[in-house]
């Protein structure tokens, strides 16, 4: 017999939901996993010298906005040029964490054979230990993306995003906690695997928390004393301005990465699930859900480098180990084959779907019974192939 699960439907929020939802067969499901796969597979053959620069380019960008913020730190005498200095920083922090450092440890560039590009021992400049990063975000949430009880990144065991999250009067914080883990972003990142939630609740306990405590203390200590004692002791009699525009730095970062991964989970229309719908999913099943779970956010060729392209957040759930500079090239066929399939392409400008984004914020922060649900008619997915 059939097995039928009720998906909500993500629509295009430029278009009204359909009426009456959209049923895609078996057949359907796995053949569009067989047309990604072949897409991912094409892509992959075609690496070559081409990304090999296209990521050298970029280090050697980063690098010198580093070099370039670090030295303009020596002239706090000259406003201007210090805030160039922070500016600076703060693009290279966004680079080595977005188009660098989130990629290379996705493993996207374990190809090329390069050691400092290497997933397994790669590290960035952030507080987060890239091993813990790598169990939080590359397995449980490229795994079990959008899966109530198992993505974490639902809210980051903060906050209500999801109205299959029980409301509970903590909940009325919900903004100001949203602003804290925007402000403190790198933070929230590192304390991720801590699982905060199950230790209030006496759940964990300290034996299981002490590897990933070792762990943060190495690397948090590393980065505190990198960028708010040596550089600037570096810097002489201008320590504390350099310490501030070392702050102002990673402000920067924090507030730039929350906002872009955001945007690529959370906006108006983006899908949840239960863990009875995902059971023993198929192939083309697992892509249906990444294509439901996601958004892209529209932009130029250097909104999409600063934001890692996860810019095409669709295309990295999709194929989260390849290239991501590839995505803007990727991301017509995608969306070719969501129109072929009737599926919606989630899509829209950064400042309609970071408002999205915090409209929901504060509306998840009120108790269900003030506010409307935004449930919609969804997509009936048959789960088994039909049997006699």
């Amino acid at each position: 017999m059939f097995g039928l699960s009720l998906l909500p439907f993500l629509g295009d929020r430029k278009e009204s939901a359909p009426e009456s939802p959209l049923v895609l067969t078996y057949d359907q499901v796995e053949e569009l996993g067989r047309e990604l796969d072949a897409l991912r597979d094409r892509i992959v053959a075609d690496l070559g010298a081409e990304d090999r620069e296209y990521i050298y380019q970029v280090i050697k960008a980063q690098r010198g906005l580093e070099v370039a913020g670090r030295a303009l730190m020596y002239l706090p005498f000259v406003p201007p040029a210090w805030l160039a200095g922070v500016g600076a920083l703060g693009l290279s922090k966004i680079l080595d964490n977005m188009e660098i450092g989130h990629n290379v440890m996705h493993g996207q560039y374990d190809w090329m054979r390069e050691p400092g590009l290497n997933s397994r021992v790669f590290e960035w400049d952030t507080v987060c230990p890239a091993d813990q990063w790598k169990h939080s975000h590359n397995y449980m949430h490229h795994t079990y993306t959008n899966i109530l009880g198992r993505d974490r990144d639902i809210g980051y065991g903060i906050l209500r995003m999801d109205e299959g999250q029980k409301w509970n009067p903590y909940y009325l914080g919900n903004p100001v906690w949203a602003l804290f883990l925007m402000v403190f972003f790198e933070w929230g990142v590192m304390l991720h695997d801590l699982e905060a939630e199950k230790v209030v609740q006496g759940e964990r306990k300290w034996e299981d928390v002490k590897p990933l405590a070792k762990g943060w203390w190495q690397k948090a200590g590393r980065q505190v004393l990198k960028d708010y004692v040596v550089f600037p002791a570096l810097t002489g009699p201008f320590f504390v301005s350099t310490v501030v525009g070392n702050v102002g730095a990673n402000l920067i970062r924090n507030l730039w990465t929350f906002s872009i991964i955001f945007c690529g989970h959370f906006p108006t229309g983006v899908q949840t699930f239960t863990e009875e719908e995902t059971a023993e999913e198929t192939r083309g099943q697992w892509y249906v859900r990444q294509m439901l779970g996601s958004a892209n956010i529209e932009g130029n060729e250097l909104f999409h480098i600063m934001s890692g392209n996860l810019s095409h957040q669709i295309e990295h759930h999709l194929f989260p180990d390849v290239p991501a500079h590839r995505y803007p090239q990727m991301a017509p066929e995608v969306k070719a084959l969501c129109e072929k399939y009737s599926l919606p392409y989630n899509t829209g400008g950064f400042f309609s779907q970071i408002g999205s984004v915090w409209g929901k914020i504060f509306k998840l922060a009120l108790p269900p019974g003030l506010v409307r649900s935004q449930q919609v008619p969804g997509v009936i997915v048959e789960r088994q192939k039909y049997t006699a």
